[in-house]
């Protein structure tokens, strides 16, 4: 779905310069415009682009695609669902999404190349300028750090153009929301945190008469060439449209990462997707892609004089299991917040502000996630819960509570488990943790 009525660049300042049209990026677009102020984003590729990802929107996603006024439009475009099939260590189970009070109890799946257009569009009507096709190649008037805990500054970027054309655009408050690799964020001297996990994930897709499913499906024990557990997943999400998503999600924390062929393992979990998908090279509708996914936070500093990063920029990716569009669309919000406040008249220190808000936000609960999947690299651990999990129902709904993020203001059996590991992963240092539950 391409950006409507695409306006000429202006050479003025504007309110808040946008670098990237991803999730973070134009949901941060989206409720900026929604509040009046001026606002301009910059996507390098032209909607409607691909890109690679699960196409997975799980309930946190929904709620937020619902407050910007769009999910009936990706209803009509995605493929609705209910819940998770998972499968592990010869067990399966069927869990629909719980009910809560706050999100859905249904998720969707869309292909990117649909969605992020999609976001897009509702952040012009908004009254945003959206100049997709256009790159921002440096930033402007670079300031230097105030500290080691803060980037440099700017105050806007160097565009480059469709036609070739650069021009400048200067803001008053700069969003660095470009996706994981961050070339702009990493210009102001953003740096991810080397010892707290990274994902690596491939996605392929397959045509399949299950297209329509009503499940997506997880697979909590796939396993390289040898036949020995890795530390990750595979997974299968219907997209109602005649295809399925199919990938492979790997983590850092295994010593293995580093000469693991993601390609051979994607081959090997494809061998082994359940026959009824019908998945094989007959089937394929192209070479997979893939990329690197820092998790939990990873990438900081993420505030400078005029200069704010967001969504996968800042490595918001959920390190328990691996969703990042939600997190995308929240962060997004959040910065939208804190950009507000700071033209408000709250100035830099509103926007400085904005790490406290991240840290009441999704603190804790990272803190708690970057343990976990630290833990279940070993394969006798994981052997063990997935095991044990996988024999109840109650169990394993409990957990996709705790790892989808959906855990509910009264206290449940979910919510008083995962209060012990917030308690635990706060006072006591992550290393600590990690070294007592492997021993």
């Amino acid at each position: 779905m391409a950006v409507a009525d695409l306006t000429p660049l202006p050479s003025n300042e504007v309110d808040v310069l946008i670098i990237g049209g991803g999730p973070a990026g134009t949901a941060c677009a989206y409720w900026l415009a929604e509040a009046g102020f001026d606002v301009a984003m910059v996507e390098k590729k032209t909607y409607p682009r691909a890109k690679t990802c699960g196409d997975g929107l799980t309930p946190r996603s929904v709620r937020q695609l619902a407050d910007m006024g769009v999910e009936d439009e990706v209803a009509k475009l995605g493929h609705r669902y209910d819940g998770l099939r998972s499968y592990g260590f010869g067990h399966q189970l069927e869990l629909k999404w719980p009910e809560h009070p706050t999100y859905p109890n249904y998720g969707y799946t869309i292909p990117r190349l649909d969605l992020d257009g999609l976001i897009a569009n509702a952040a012009t009507k908004a009254g945003a300028k959206i100049f997709d096709g256009s790159e921002a190649i440096a930033p402007l008037s670079i300031s230097p750090s105030a500290s080691p805990s803060a980037l440099a500054g700017c105050t806007g970027a160097n565009i480059k153009r469709k036609d070739g054309s650069i021009t400048d655009l200067r803001a008053r408050i700069v969003v660095v929301a470009d996706g994981a690799n961050s070339r702009f964020g990493r210009a102001l001297g953003a740096a991810r945190q080397r010892s707290w996990p990274q994902g690596m994930a491939l996605r392929g897709y397959y045509t399949s008469d299950r297209h329509a499913d009503p499940f997506i499906e997880s697979h909590l024990d796939i396993r390289d060439e040898d036949n020995k557990v890795v530390p990750g997943y595979g997974w299968i999400f219907p997209l109602g449209d005649g295809r399925i998503n199919v990938g492979v999600g790997l983590l850092s924390t295994d010593k293995r990462w580093k000469g693991m062929n993601t390609t051979k393992l994607m081959e090997t979990f494809v061998r082994q997707v359940p026959d009824y998908w019908g998945v094989d090279e007959s089937t394929s509708c192209g070479a997979p892609t893939g990329g690197r996914l820092p998790m939990g936070l990873a990438v900081g500093p993420r505030i400078g004089q005029g200069v704010i990063l967001a969504g996968d920029a800042t490595g918001s990716v959920n390190p328990f299991n691996g969703e990042g569009i939600a997190y995308g669309y929240e962060t997004g919000r959040l910065t939208a917040l804190s950009v507000a406040n700071a033209l408000n008249g709250g100035g830099q220190e509103a926007l400085n502000a904005h790490e406290e808000l991240l840290e009441s936000t999704y603190g804790d609960y990272y803190r708690v996630a970057r343990v976990f999947v630290k833990v279940i690299t070993n394969p006798q651990i994981m052997a063990a819960c997935v095991g044990i999990g996988m024999r109840s129902e109650w169990l394993m709904s409990e957990l996709l509570r705790i790892m989808a993020n959906l855990m509910r203001p009264e206290p449940g059996a979910a919510e008083v488990a995962y209060s012990l590991l917030e308690r635990l992963a706060r006072f006591i240092p992550e290393a600590d943790l990690v070294a007592a539950s492997l021993n």
